[in-house]
């Protein structure tokens, strides 16, 4: 899977798909950490990418269904407890994408 990681995650999440076999780029790295919300939906859709955020507004912006989203619910944490949170979902997260599923709100 092609995942695009939004700027207020850290880009240690990139490292984190990667070993686990996805695609995955954090808007730092293609110029785009000062980019609008409406600017980083565009460009998930148009690279058919998932994108990763804890933003609410892309709960809004992705509709009509124009790309797949994971909108992790978690507060503030270190990079290794946002890592550790995460692994102890992704078994559930993951086949949910793999199956087609467009909206995933991690908890």
């Amino acid at each position: 899977m092609n995942f695009l990681i939004d700027a207020q995650l850290p880009p240690a999440l990139c490292r984190w798909l990667r070993e686990r076999g996805h695609e995955a780029v954090h808007v730092f790295e293609i110029g785009m950490i000062a980019a609008s919300d409406s600017e980083i939906a565009a460009r998930a859709e148009a690279d058919g990418a998932v994108l990763i955020s804890k933003d609410e507004d892309f709960v809004t912006l992705r509709l009509p269904d124009r790309f797949a989203f994971v909108w992790l619910r978690c507060g503030n944490a270190t990079n290794r407890a946002l890592m550790a949170w995460l692994d102890a979902r992704w078994g559930q997260v993951e086949p949910l994408l793999v199956q087609g599923e467009r909206f995933v709100e991690v908890r």
